[in-house]
């Protein structure tokens, strides 16, 4: 058996004196894990860093078998990741989401969106809201797809505003308003079109939105993914949503200073 394909690294652990055993986010092939003899070298070291993209070629007797891997560079970002804890956090709550998933199933668009969100490491906003949109999709790929293309109670598409904690169906504003207390709110960049795809993220945005976005997505997660599973909400997450926040604070600080600094 024999296959190559793109992925992404997600860890690794020793096996032995000299190798390690690499687990993967491929493009066609879902998790997967091999064999990498000679890991511990210091030369697979740096290409084996969790978040580093490579082009990886696959061997085994059998189907069934761990097999071994064969490892080519492609991006590598590890060290770039290891100098900045908001990048080494989104690295971390991507490897944990990805974990969810079962080994070997295919999922070529949580690999694409999670190659989207490799890309944009530097910038909070923007990574944050495509976390946001990953976790949405995250839930789909497991079965617990929210219905967020058109109001439950009227059929309009216009206005979502609002999401049922019970039934993941989205509301209209209006329709929604007298149980506003009860619901969750839906931030307009999640919000889907009729072909099953969310519209652009918007070039600006607040943290109330992505508080709100990250607030529906972890009780979907929570409810249908981590209780049954026995586990609670990754502790790289919630570091990862205080990082955000900590950014936009900032933002927030360097924008009233210069505001001041022009007034004087």
């Amino acid at each position: 058996m024999e296959w190559s394909d793109h992925g992404v690294i997600l860890g690794l652990r020793r096996h032995g004196e000299a190798s390690v055993i690499v687990e993967a986010m491929t493009q066609g092939h879902g998790r997967h894990f091999g064999l990498v003899r000679g890991g511990r070298s210091s030369r697979m070291r740096a290409l084996l860093q969790t978040g580093n993209s490579v082009g990886l070629t696959w061997r085994a007797r059998l189907e069934d078998h761990l097999g071994n891997y064969a490892v080519e560079p492609q991006e590598l970002r590890a060290a770039s990741i290891i100098d900045s804890p908001l990048a080494l956090s989104v690295v971390q709550t991507l490897a944990g989401h990805l974990r969810l998933l079962p080994e070997r199933d295919p999922h070529p668009g949580l690999y694409a969106a999670g190659e989207v969100i490799l890309g944009h490491l530097g910038n909070a906003a923007v990574v944050a809201r495509l976390m946001a949109r990953f976790e949405i999709e995250l839930l789909d790929e497991l079965g617990f797809g929210l219905d967020l293309k058109r109001c439950a109670l009227t059929g309009t598409t216009q206005d979502l505003a609002w999401v049922s904690p019970m039934t993941g169906k989205a509301a209209s504003r209006a329709a929604g308003t007298p149980w506003a207390a009860k619901l969750l709110r839906l931030p307009a960049f999640l919000v889907r079109n009729e072909s099953g795809l969310a519209p652009s993220p918007p070039p600006e945005g607040t943290w109330g939105d992505l508080r709100d976005a990250f607030a529906l997505t972890g009780h979907f997660l929570a409810m249908h993914v981590w209780q049954p599973r026995g586990l609670t909400e990754p502790g790289e997450r919630a570091t990862f949503l205080r990082l955000v926040e900590r950014a936009f604070e900032k933002s927030a600080e360097a924008a009233g200073a210069g505001k001041l600094g022009g007034s004087m």
